[in-house]
């Protein structure tokens, strides 16, 4: 993975690279989603894309993430390659999890990606097990939960939130609050004004910032991986941000108009972003347009790879899925070999 450093021009560079390709890559999935190529669902991350990569930025090589179902941009974020990730999506034998997951399950634990999840909130408890292990082996790595709005009234979330505060784990939360819990506004669910005022429950520091600002994640995520790191606990951190599609591909989205979905559009990260960079001559238009095709150009070619890649062979359907051998479980996968199995 490129460790992105904001305090550089490359680093800056390299967020903006890494933020094209979260947009190019989505943008790519969710017209493959429409036109029948992909199965399942897929939850898209357009206009999030400051809160993955200013958060993972923040982080060293080796610290862990935890996703969410929206979870592309965190992949590329935290430096996992698209063209993998693309033929996960495509249930393809070349994606992270050997097509078995599809777009909301991948994970690559040796890059630090826990995994994307189906479940709301189930993030956090899996980074407060990373952070615990941490710090019991006295790793000096943290884990970053990222999760949303709609799953900060899960009880499991507060129940992870208080072990790390209690125990001062190496934990970050991190609650991408993008206006809507699929699409019931934020007002409606919570009884705060931030959601960074959960903390206060918890004696743990909670900041809310602009998640459509990178710079602003970053430093609010390296302020609470250091305090994390040194061993003084976990931070909230509530990121505001905003969805630009519907919840999942085919959302009919009555609970909001197109003006309202404008008024965030005109806050664009990666545009304001371009234009701080331009105005201080880390980066030309013209290499802002390079950068934006050529993101494009790695994500269709990505597509075109993983459209004509192998599906995986159903007698591995069980390939992969437990620690240790389950007796029943060899019987059945051994009848589904394609060969007629050892006993036949």
């Amino acid at each position: 993975m490129v460790v992105i450093d904001l305090e550089t021009e490359d680093g800056q560079r390299e967020a903006m690279r890494r933020m094209l390709t979260i947009r190019a890559f989505d943008s790519k999935a969710g017209e493959l989603f429409g036109d029948g190529e992909l199965p399942g669902f897929v939850h898209l991350y357009i206009g999030e894309e400051a809160v993955g990569v200013g958060a993972c930025a923040a982080l060293e090589d080796d610290d862990y993430i935890t996703s969410t179902h929206r979870g592309h941009g965190h992949c590329i974020a935290k430096g996992l390659d698209p063209e993998e990730m693309m033929a996960e999506l495509y249930g393809k034998a070349d994606g992270y999890c050997n097509g078995k997951g599809g777009s909301m399950h991948i994970a690559d634990v040796d890059a630090g990606m826990l995994g994307a999840n189906g479940i709301v909130g189930a993030g956090p408890p899996l980074a407060t097990g990373a952070a615990l292990t941490s710090q019991y082996n006295d790793e000096g790595t943290v884990a970053l939960a990222f999760f949303g709005d709609g799953a900060v009234a899960q009880g499991q979330i507060h129940e992870a939130i208080n072990i790390a505060a209690t125990w001062d784990l190496p934990a970050v939360f991190l609650v991408e609050n993008n206006q809507f819990g699929e699409g019931t506004p934020v007002e409606k669910q919570h009884n705060v004004q931030n959601l960074s005022e959960t903390a206060e429950a918890y004696n743990i520091p909670g900041f809310t910032v602009d998640g459509m600002d990178v710079t602003a994640v970053y430093e609010a995520v390296r302020e609470a991986r250091k305090r994390a790191a040194d061993g003084e606990g976990p931070t909230f951190i509530e990121a505001e941000t905003y969805r630009y599609r519907g919840h999942f591909e085919g959302d009919q989205q009555p609970y909001r108009t197109d003006e309202d979905v404008a008024i965030w559009q005109d806050r664009d990260a990666i545009e304001s972003f371009k234009g701080r960079l331009v105005e201080a001559g880390t980066l030309t238009e013209s290499e802002f347009d390079e950068m934006e095709a050529t993101a494009r150009d790695e994500i269709e070619a990505a597509a075109a790879k993983a459209k004509e890649a192998d599906y995986p062979d159903p007698s591995e359907a069980y390939d992969d899925m437990f620690n240790q051998t389950v007796p029943e479980i060899s019987a059945f996968a051994d009848r589904m070999r394609t060969d007629g199995g050892e006993d036949r």
